[in-house]
């Protein structure tokens, strides 16, 4: 086992093998690797206009943890996953770099007020993702609703068909959903955005830092209120999941309407070869899959929340090694989500509506009964209820005899409502 620079000496004998596998978080918080250098960076540049450290020994960490993270980045070095986490990684290279005086680096600072530091400079660079996607997504519902102003199409409650609207009507109720989760990640990222660094362990630091000046570094809006809420605070972690958790959910409506439409019941829309999948036993099948996954990838997420927050539930203040565990979960609510947008962009994009399909529908539901309700309430000095039961009636009627509302003539109307007038028939 390398030696490992943070080690506590108190400890007389090697960690055991069964620990270290499980203690290990490498594998997982790699992914931080440039986080954590920003951070670092940033924390020595403190030290140096604190007066904690020179310049001439500051130069040399920042120096070193540059080529770090070039050489990271260009794949010229490894992580070793004997050592426990990207934190000492990043500190073990940095001794490798310029020996001793990487030990300096971590003054006035612990790997618990790091690694929140690090978790929310990633997921605030991963919400400012997440705006572009979705911004991007709803350009292309847009664009399909400019497209389809006057297709008529069935609008459905209780999965009955209710009333007749367009299907820019229906396309732009997801815009709006899509802009509310925009707007729920920005204000996760507003109040997320407040720099721990300096909290330490929990207690602070009896070092004169500027908490002030790495907040500015690192573009946080302001240094965090409470020491020990700093390195216990996960409350983002799961206010970001929660917000994908809900994106997902949208996303999953939506799939379910695609697979609904695109299936021989509905024959609403139609999707390019490309977006199916084919039968292993069955060759006239084509299998909506896409669709299905992100339906089925938005439990996964959901899943995700729950397990955070039933991870924190117990936890007295303030910092424990089951806080380790909230990487795993927010990285793959990301990858999750992020490869869900991907794919409904595609969707959506490739979507083409049937619109003699969606019209003929539209008659086949009496759509327009409240319609022939609300035309009585405004001509015929009626009330709604009222009107309701004369509509009701003509349904009845209209069932009775096989036919649909615009295929009634105006004296068959008049069998239910005799003073009504020939405009009624538009």
């Amino acid at each position: 086992m390398k030696k490992n620079p943070a080690r506590n000496v108190h400890l007389k004998n090697k960690v055991s093998l069964l620990l270290e596998k499980i203690n290990s978080s490498i594998e997982i918080d790699q992914r931080l690797y440039k986080e954590d250098i920003e951070g670092s960076i940033a924390h020595c540049t403190m030290l140096i206009k604190s007066k904690i450290i020179t310049s001439k020994d500051g130069s040399m960490i920042i120096k070193g943890l540059k080529k770090i993270k070039t050489e990271i980045k260009k794949g010229q070095i490894g992580l070793d996953t004997k050592l426990e986490d990207i934190h000492i990684n990043i500190e073990s290279l940095l001794f490798k770099k310029i020996g001793n005086v990487a030990g300096k680096l971590h003054t006035a600072r612990s790997r618990n007020d790091q690694v929140v530091t690090d978790l929310k400079l990633w997921i605030r660079s991963k919400i400012n993702n997440f705006e572009n996607e979705l911004k991007n997504f709803q350009k292309i519902l847009i664009n399909i609703a400019k497209r389809n102003t006057n297709t008529i199409m069935p609008g459905y409650t209780h999965m009955q068909i209710a009333q007749a609207v367009s299907l820019a009507h229906h396309i732009m109720a997801y815009v709006e959903m899509i802009g509310r989760d925009r707007e729920r990640l920005n204000n996760c990222l507003k109040r997320m955005n407040e720099n721990p660094l300096g909290a330490c362990a929990l207690a602070g630091t009896s070092f004169n830092i500027n908490r002030k000046y790495t907040s500015k570094l690192l573009r946080f809006n302001k240094p965090t209120a409470n020491s020990i809420d700093s390195v216990s605070d996960r409350d983002f972690v799961i206010e970001f999941i929660f917000c994908l958790s809900l994106l997902g959910m949208h996303l999953s409506r939506l799939s379910e309407e695609i697979i609904l439409w695109s299936s021989q019941h509905f024959e609403f829309v139609q999707l390019p070869d490309e977006l199916f999948t084919g039968s292993s036993v069955l060759p006239q099948k084509k299998n909506p899959d896409g669709a299905e996954l992100i339906r089925a990838k938005t439990a996964i997420t959901i899943s995700n929340l729950s397990a955070l927050l039933s991870l924190l539930k117990n936890l007295p203040l303030s910092y424990y090694k089951d806080m380790q565990e909230d990487k795993s979960l927010v990285f793959n609510s990301y990858d999750t989500l992020l490869e869900s947008i991907i794919i409904s962009n595609e969707l959506i994009k490739n979507l083409k509506p049937n619109k003699e399909r969606m019209l003929f529908l539209s008659n086949e539901g009496y759509t327009t009964a409240t319609d022939f309700a609300d035309y009585l309430v405004q001509n015929n000095n009626v009330s709604f209820r009222e009107g309701y039961k004369f509509s009701a009636k003509l349904v009845n009627y209209a069932e009775k005899n096989k036919k649909k509302l615009n295929q009634l003539d105006f004296n068959e109307v008049k069998k239910i409502k005799n003073d009504v007038d020939k405009n009624v028939m538009k």
